[in-house]
């Protein structure tokens, strides 16, 4: 490896998966894990499922790529899937969320004729490239990128007043998680959205909501935002729209569709033929049954961190099955999320002291009890160490 030929800009885990099945991974050593990450919110439905794999294979053996240049029905059908699942009225695909929150800044500025300053919060993520990365609110992504894009402020997550006072004549858009991912798993006050509706209603200026990590499912909603009963004017989804499959998709509302023309937007990749019939198939399977098995599965896996009882872990939060650990500065998540993978467990971090938890949606009672007893072994250990 240290001749390797890949830019140093991640840092891997000396592991490597040859293969998956379900929840389970298996390394090129052959040793089994049970996946409590999903790759980041993205494989929901385990690995190697047949549904799925059988849509890709399938289109594969039609058609890999021709152009948006030509109608197609898979995107057609995915489009108005969405649109009935979601309550918004036009769907634009594209390649990952990144790319999905570049076109919303787009449509937003085009939609506001003039207007141009989006506000977002502290300890927000919405991608790395430069307007994601300016509407990012955490400084450490920043660093060494200045200047970033003009027109964007920060103010403080859930806090409705805090963004009804940085509105000026130039803003045009309020940009939020519905759960903070990257920043923490943060979980703003109950009343944050509708009160955010409520002021960019009065305001005129649009609600954009990221619904990358939190959205097709994951909170036992197909969208977050519906647990607070709101419609915002456009929501950016990618992750697990596909279970790996690189794809975006940019919602919006008709009043932003209509300023949008031929032209104004593209993406060569963008609505790829085999990522679409895989987001077809993923959300067909993502039922009323399902989603109702989500919520439960996160009550008994939020219920059973609670009941771990250790001194060590300051607060639990999260919704379905997006939850955060976060544990007091004694106790590094980095180093629990390494324990946890020797011990035969897949699960990430968001900063130095939250654990972040995302299993697939096939976890089951008895994978999630298996994991309570290693990370209750391990915190129990990495405590004691850290107190000798």
């Amino acid at each position: 490896m240290e001749k390797s030929a890949l830019l140093k800009n991640y840092n891997r885990f000396s592991v490597e998966f040859d293969h998956g099945n379900g929840f389970y991974l298996y390394d090129t050593e052959g040793k089994e894990y049970i996946d409590f990450y999903s790759g980041i919110a993205v494989t929901s439905f385990g690995h190697n499922h047949p549904q799925i794999k059988n849509a890709a294979i399938d289109q594969i053996n039609k058609l890999w790529h021709t152009s948006n240049l030509f109608s197609s029905s898979l995107q057609e059908s995915l489009a108005k899937k969405i649109s009935e699942k979601s309550g918004m009225d036009f769907v634009f695909f594209c390649n990952s969320g990144t790319e999905a929150n570049e076109a919303a800044i787009k449509f937003a500025r085009k939609w506001g004729n003039g207007r141009y300053e989006i506000i977002s919060t502290h300890g927000s993520f919405h991608g790395r490239s430069y307007g994601a990365l300016s509407a990012t609110g955490q400084y450490k992504f920043w660093k060494g990128f200045e200047p970033l894009v003009p027109g964007f402020s920060h103010v403080p997550y859930g806090s409705v007043s805090a963004v009804a006072n940085a509105i000026t004549d130039n803003t045009v858009a309020v940009l939020i998680e519905t759960i903070q991912g990257e920043g923490g798993v943060n979980v703003p006050p109950v009343d944050y959205l509708q009160g955010l509706r409520e002021l960019c209603t009065e305001k005129n200026i649009l609600l954009i909501i990221d619904e990358i990590q939190t959205g097709i499912g994951r909170t036992g909603k197909f969208y977050s935002y519906q647990n607070s009963n709101i419609i915002p004017d456009i929501v950016t989804s990618a992750k697990g729209l596909a279970n790996g499959i690189p794809i975006g998709a940019v919602l919006c509302s008709k009043d932003i569709a209509e300023v949008i023309k031929p032209g104004d937007h593209g993406s060569t990749f963008g609505g790829n033929p085999i990522a679409v019939a895989v987001a077809n198939k993923v959300i067909d399977l993502l039922d009323e049954n399902t989603l109702s098995e989500i919520e439960k599965l996160g009550n008994t896996l939020m219920n059973g961190l609670h009941g771990l009882h250790i001194a060590s872990i300051k607060n639990i939060r999260g919704c379905g099955l997006i939850i955060g650990v976060e544990f007091s500065s004694n106790v590094s998540a980095k180093i629990i999320s390494a324990k946890m993978l020797d011990a035969g467990f897949v699960v990430g971090t968001a900063g130095e002291y939250v654990l972040r938890i995302l299993p697939p949606f096939i976890i089951t009672q008895n994978e999630i009890a298996k994991f309570l007893f290693a990370l209750k072994k391990i915190i129990s250990e990495v405590s004691e160490i850290k107190s000798l």
